[in-house]
């Protein structure tokens, strides 16, 4: 297949490009000082990514920790309400910690071991990213400290929990808005001044290279199963596969496995409570081409040329930038990317809930959503959903916030 020039064919194995981009998105904007750790990791992971042992270490875990391959699930009572489209999920729900986040999580631990240090940093908007990282620390022994901005730590207390009981430092972040953007300045801070002896884990396919190539190539094991699978469910592949997108790893490690596929691609961001900027974190939509966190993609920008404030009711989402590579897929029109706001993503996730048993991330359910838009619009066909994560996080806010209108 062809967009935009590109040929999909060898896509993977040609982007990123060797200095990290994604035709004129991404790089990596940083120090010297963090270019020297940035070509550590590179070569490191270059390196260890081809060894047959690392790569059978990472099998088993994923295997005998992780719980992987992950199930696909028909939502047969969800798709007879709508119509002839029949909707399935692919249940990162199902992986170990509850979210898709392990994938790379467990892959950057198992790198820094391999690199001899001592100690992993991240950020966490909803939390899964934190307790993914905390998990793998303890499962490799390494110190862990996890920035999380304050008003996440309040609307994510279960999993400020989680990552405590597992022995990380979860730092509170004060500054700005106190939520994702924020907690990924500190922990960029954290890092140079703790490079020699950490590794920054970060969360998503941003930063300054490798990160983004790094990330992707850890999920796209949920692409890469999603699309065996449903060939043996169905004996065809699905007409359109939907993931939600706030930086955007669990989107890209499922259209991984479709990039070269005659298949239509949808990415969903968050519309948050309306168009107005600082009312969304729909960067692909409403942004421009800016350089943040080490790296060029398209961005929120204020009037003073910087990161706009965000907005989201999924803490995960709530990014003023996407990775680079989703810019590009975007601008190669490989993948449409649209948006889904706060009502009809909580809407979304009711419904989930009633009709199939499956209680979605408030994150995901942004994709469950655009998945039963897509339904309402199509005559028939199928529509496969990354469900990027469980919503158990999600139940004091939800109760709080929408117990009057949905559980009367």
């Amino acid at each position: 297949m062809n967009f935009g020039g590109v040929d999909f064919d060898t896509y993977l194995k040609n982007y990123p490009s060797l200095d990290g981009y994604y035709g004129r998105y991404g790089g990596a904007y940083i120090s010297d000082e963090l270019k020297a750790a940035m070509k550590e990791i590179s070569e490191a992971y270059f390196t260890i990514c081809k060894s047959s042992k690392f790569i059978g270490e990472l099998r088993k875990i994923r295997r005998e920790f992780q719980g992987r391959p992950t199930p696909i699930s028909y939502l047969e009572r969800l798709s007879t309400s709508i119509g002839n489209v029949q909707l399935y999920v692919k249940r990162e729900d199902l992986n170990h910690t509850g979210a898709h986040k392990l994938n790379h999580c467990m892959g950057e631990a198992l790198l820094a071991k391999y690199m001899g240090k001592k100690k992993v940093i991240a950020e966490t908007g909803a939390g899964q990213h934190g307790v993914a990282l905390a998990t793998a620390a303890a499962y490799f022994g390494l110190e862990c400290d996890i920035y999380m901005g304050a008003v996440d730590i309040k609307k994510q207390a279960p999993n400020v929990a989680r990552m405590k009981i597992l022995g990380a430092n979860v730092i509170e972040v004060t500054d700005g808005l106190q939520t994702l953007k924020e907690a990924v300045d500190a922990a960029f801070a954290a890092y140079a001044r703790e490079y020699k002896d950490a590794i920054y884990c970060i969360g998503s396919v941003v930063g300054p290279h490798p990160f983004p190539m790094m990330v992707r190539d850890f999920q796209s094991v949920v692409g890469i199963e999603a699309r065996e699978q449903f060939l043996g469910m169905t004996g065809e592949l699905p007409d359109a596969v939907v993931a939600c997108v706030g930086g955007g790893s669990n989107s890209m490690g499922m259209f991984a496995g479709f990039l070269n596929d005659p298949v239509k691609i949808y990415g969903v961001e968050p519309l948050g409570r309306g168009e107005k900027l600082g009312d969304h974190a729909a960067s692909l939509q409403y942004g421009e081409e800016g350089i943040m966190h080490g790296f060029n993609s398209i961005m929120l920008k204020g009037e003073d040329g910087e990161a706009a404030p965000v907005y989201s009711v999924a803490s995960g989402l709530d990014y003023p930038s996407s990775g680079p590579e989703h810019a590009f897929l975007r601008d190669l029109g490989r993948v449409k990317y649209d948006t889904v706001g706060d009502d009809e993503a909580i809407d979304a996730f009711f419904r989930l809930s009633r009709l199939e048993g499956i209680i979605p991330a408030i994150e995901s359910s942004h994709a469950v959503a655009y998945g039963i838009r897509l339904a309402e619009q199509m005559d028939h066909g199928s529509v496969l959903i990354c469900l990027s994560g469980r919503g158990d996080k999600d139940m004091d806010y939800i109760i709080e916030n929408y117990g009057e209108k949905y559980l009367k």
